[in-house]
C-alpha cells in the first residue's frame, strides 16, 4: 500500500488505528536569474509567469516525495492534516516546507446503499432504520494534534 495523503483530519473510507508522529518534507529553491528577468519582463505586460508556476510545482512535489519517504520509514498507511508553508530564506530564495501526521489505517467495511422505500413524493416518511443510515457523526475521526 502506498502512503496516502488527506489534508482532513481523517482519510475517508478508512479508521485511524494508530498514530505514529509529525512527518515534514522541504526543499529550498532560488530564482533562476534569467527566468527572473524575463518574469519581471512579463509583469510589464501581465499575464502567468510560467516558470514560476512551474518552479514552485517542482518544489511542492520534492517536498511532498521528502515527507512520504520519513512516512514510510515510520510504517505509515497514510499522512493526514498535510499542510503546506512558505518562508523567505534569503534575498531570492524560498522554502516550500510540507507537513502532517503520519498514521497507520484500516479500511472501514461499507454496507451496501439501500434506496430509501419508494411511495410518491412524500418527503415526510424517512427510513428511519439505523443499520442502514450513516451519518457524519457515525464516522470516526481523529484528532492530529492530540
Amino acid at each position: 500500500m502506498t502512503v496516502q495523503l488527506s489534508n482532513l483530519e481523517h482519510l475517508p473510507n478508512y479508521q485511524i488505528t494508530e498514530r505514529l508522529d509529525v512527518v515534514y518534507g522541504s526543499t529550498v529553491r532560488s530564482k533562476h536569474v534569467g527566468k527572473d528577468l524575463f518574469a519581471g519582463l512579463k509583469n510589464i505586460v501581465g499575464g502567468e509567469l510560467t516558470a514560476y508556476t512551474e518552479l514552485l510545482e517542482e518544489s511542492r512535489q520534492e517536498a511532498i516525495d521528502r515527507m512520504i519517504v520519513k512516512a514510510e520509514a515510520l510504517g505509515a498507511d497514510a499522512v493526514v492534516g498535510l499542510r503546506f508553508s512558505t518562508s523567505s530564506i534569503a534575498q531570492g530564495a524560498s522554502e516550500l516546507f510540507v507537513y502532517g501526521t503520519a498514521v497507520k489505517v484500516a479500511p472501514i467495511s461499507q454496507q451496501p446503499y439501500q434506496a430509501p422505500p419508494s411511495g410518491g413524493h412524500d418527503h415526510s416518511s424517512q427510513n428511519t432504520n439505523p443499520q442502514t443510515q450513516v451519518t457524519p457523526d457515525d464516522l470516526p475521526r481523529f484528532n492530529p494534534f492530540g
